[in-house]
């Protein structure tokens, strides 16, 4: 019988230790998420009853009656209306500010990155009444638009820090020899560093759409007829029977879980990117 050398049974055993950790994190994610799943379509009699751990009976009821009967696809379109201005928006002031951070050495510069950060100290609970005063005044409140740019205020910090910190992995020799041979400092941009910076473009994205998708205290207070998802559940749903719940918790998962797997080639690479 052989016998395992001393270095052999360390590596194993560290082997173990990270195989436990993966499947204990995986669990603290997966687990809730395919409850949801499960009781989103599982027959309501079967929730209570205590002989069966896992329902086998399923329907779409649920489902249906949330969306088509309680209109609740209202407010799911709401939702995906305002995370895809939210990234437009964030998009268009985050990359220019991204972009001159990471090329451009200006007084101040380590300073307006502190401001940036601290834009994220002030709770939103204290700014809610002045901000639902200009908002009334300005004539946005109770607007699509006026909660997707609420929500570019939380998401436009983290995207210029993000965009910033990727336009800092591209060597800018490439840009100096694109104008080298004739192309302009837009030419530049758009056929030279967009294509290498998509995959953090496309975390910034992801990042941006699922924190404009799960914000409720926002489109709550600056919103009473176009609501969007999570507002309106927190409203309505909330006081509904167990069965809406779990159907509105699984809607609520399933739009940001399509997208994030839609981008998540992009997150892997510009893992890679930041890695260099």
């Amino acid at each position: 019988m052989s016998r395992v050398a001393p270095g052999e049974k360390t590596l194993i055993l560290k082997k173990l230790v990270i195989y436990a950790l993966a499947v204990i994190v995986s669990s603290w994610i997966l687990v809730p998420l395919a409850l949801i799943f499960i009781s989103a379509f599982a027959v309501p009699e079967e929730y209570y009853d205590l002989t069966r751990i896992i329902p086998t009976s399923f329907t779409l009821e649920n489902v249906n009656a949330l969306l088509f009967v309680l209109k609740e696809w209202k407010a799911t379109l709401n939702s995906i209306i305002v995370a895809l201005l939210t990234i437009a928006i964030s998009f268009a002031l985050g990359l220019p500010a991204g972009y001159a951070l990471a090329r451009y050495i200006f007084p101040g510069k380590d300073m307006f990155k502190l401001l940036i950060i601290s834009l994220r100290m002030f709770p939103f609970m204290i700014m809610a009444i002045p901000l639902t005063i200009l908002y009334l005044n300005l004539g946005l409140s109770d607007t699509l638009l006026g909660v997707a740019i609420a929500h570019t205020s939380l998401a436009l910090p983290f995207v210029v820090l993000i965009t910033s910190s990727i336009f800092v992995s591209v060597p800018v020799e490439y840009e100096e020899a694109g104008m080298i041979f004739g192309l302009t400092r837009f030419e530049t941009f758009f056929r030279i560093t967009l294509p290498l910076i998509l995959p953090g473009l496309a975390a910034a994205a992801i990042f941006t759409f699922v924190m404009s998708w799960n914000e409720v205290f926002v489109a709550s207070v600056l919103t009473l007829v176009n609501r969007t998802l999570p507002a309106d559940i927190l409203v309505s749903v909330l006081a509904a029977p167990d069965p809406y719940k779990f159907a509105a918790g699984f809607i609520m998962v399933l739009p940001a879980m399509i997208f994030v797997f839609i981008a998540r080639k992009y997150l892997v690479a510009m893992w890679g990117i930041t890695l260099r």
